[in-house]
């Protein structure tokens, strides 16, 4: 038992070296990484050059026609053409492959062909050489279900790490975008990738980034992103999202051009981009694919969508609770008969019926899932109103809280509306129209007092900033918009050059 392969092979061999006996590194690779007991790790021995060579790897993450290839080159060196550095000679001359690297400590080997290199030994010497030949099992580039778009690109993030980066690396040709790559994880070694643009972002927020991940000391993070997520942020039990996950690389690349980190973590299909604001979720790719008359109108639809989710329910409950809050002309709010049950109880069980239904959505089969929402239309619906469980209202305004949550670009976002939704429901039926001021108030302090990377997550709305503000509901044509976003604190906050006198 260990913490690490550095002091499984110390324990082992004594040395963390590459030993140049192959009898010994057979054992060091038989007790630390399972060679002859997982039937994927081999240790392929042959003789090149008139000098015994072994080949480990693993044989689901390594291309098999890259090694055919190289084995076929080997083949034809003669001894008499070997020198007495034959890790020298096979590295310089013989192995005809673009990323072969050399390496001395053998836990670095390991890692490195545990995460599908191939590592090439010769006995006799203690450098080994490790050759990129991996080969994930990978899917093509699709377009991600959550951020589609009805004009755009049709590529989306995969579980590559490697392919994420080239979609975003093919929109941005600029020098200054840096991709600097950590490994998170004792055990799973995950890798992590931070990227931003050199000459516009804040480094102060990069270097805290970086230090954030190198201190995560975890055995493993299997589920990815959102484990990294909670392990350098510590938000703790706060339901709103303080990163903002995106599968789509152009506009990943747009929020790197406005100063933004990115943080791309291998075997997902998301990213992290940070710092982000309450009114940065509620945004949307597809205003930007529109003439901005059309973006600014489908971003302002879209921002009645998002509050109505938040605040019709309470408004429309505290209207029925207290009548002598309703507007002149619409006396017509609320029931017009008795009800079995009390209006709280009512949204409360449709609220988790909501939710059974969402979930029963995501694992149906898809050949069963109209049977489903037939079962959900006729049965919830329509039967539980004319027993009269449910008032006919309650459905309705449901229904608009459920849209606008679905509305909403960012997942997490709606999801933590919908637990706030709930809170406000609950203080309006205690209380009446102080818990529904009151609650609102706690609610705005608390987001006020949420921090994302030491930026107000309520920017520009606090601290106030009219032209940002603007700008969040409006859609401006593209060159209008001279300046990036304050809120990231750009080190070049000039979207367009100057124009000189």
């Amino acid at each position: 038992m260990s913490d690490s392969i550095e002091e499984s092979i110390v324990y082992w061999q004594g040395k963390d070296v590459v030993v140049p006996e192959f009898e010994k590194l057979k054992q060091t690779f038989k007790y630390v990484m399972g060679l002859g007991e997982s039937f994927d790790v081999n240790f392929r021995e042959m003789t090149f050059g008139g000098r015994h060579t072994g080949l480990l790897f693993v044989t689901g993450l390594t291309k098999d026609t890259a090694l055919t290839e190289i084995f076929e080159r080997l083949s034809y060196i003669n001894p008499r053409e070997m020198n007495a550095d034959a890790a020298q000679d096979f590295f310089e001359y013989y192995i005809p492959h673009i990323q072969v690297n050399k390496y001395t400590e053998l836990s670095k080997i390991i890692l490195q062909v545990m995460s599908g290199m191939s590592a090439f030994f010769i006995e006799g010497e203690e450098t080994a050489l490790v050759i990129d030949t991996r080969s994930y099992p990978t899917r093509s580039p699709e377009e991600p279900s959550l951020e589609r778009v009805v004009r755009g690109s049709r590529d989306g993030f995969t579980e590559t790490l490697l392919t994420n980066v080239s979609l975003v690396r093919r929109r941005l040709h600029d020098p200054g975008f840096k991709l600097e790559l950590l490994q998170v994880g004792r055990r799973t070694k995950t890798d992590v990738c931070i990227a931003y643009i050199d000459d516009i972002v804040d480094k102060v927020q990069v270097d805290s980034i970086r230090e954030k991940i190198e201190k995560v000391n975890l055995d493993g993070i299997p589920l990815a992103d959102k484990q990294l997520e909670e392990a350098i942020i510590n938000k703790g039990w706060n339901p709103y999202p303080l990163v903002r996950y995106s599968e789509r690389p152009d506009s990943v690349a747009s929020h790197l051009l406005e100063g933004r980190v990115v943080v791309f973590v291998d075997t997902s299909p998301s990213v992290m981009i940070m710092p982000t604001t309450f009114f940065d979720l509620c945004q949307h790719a597809e205003e930007n694919r529109q003439t901005p008359f059309m973006g600014t109108y489908l971003r302002l639809v879209r921002f009645i969508g998002i509050f109505a989710s938040l605040f019709l329910l309470p408004l429309w409950m505290l209207f029925v609770i207290d009548p002598s809050l309703k507007p002149v002309g619409m006396e017509f709010i609320g029931p017009q008969d008795s009800v079995k049950l009390p209006i709280i109880v009512q949204f409360l069980i449709v609220e988790l019926g909501i939710d059974l239904m969402r979930m029963a959505a995501v694992h149906t089969p898809t050949p069963l899932a109209s049977a489903m929402g037939l079962i959900a239309a006729i049965l919830v619906g329509d039967v539980a109103v004319k027993t009269g469980l449910f008032v006919n209202e309650v459905l309705l305004y449901m229904a608009f809280a459920a849209i606008g949550m679905f509305a909403t670009p960012s997942y997490e976002l709606g999801l933590a509306n919908r637990i706030i939704r709930l809170l406000l429901l609950v203080l309006v039926a205690a209380f009446k129209a102080p818990g529904l001021i009151i609650g609102t108030t706690v609610i705005i302090l608390a987001l006020t007092l949420h921090r994302s990377y030491n930026s107000s997550y309520l920017w520009p709305f606090i601290p106030f900033n009219a032209k940002a503000m603007m700008e969040t509901f409006i859609r401006s044509p593209l060159l209008a918009s001279k300046k990036r976003p304050s809120f990231n604190k750009p080190r070049d906050n000039t979207r367009q050059p100057l124009k000189k006198k």
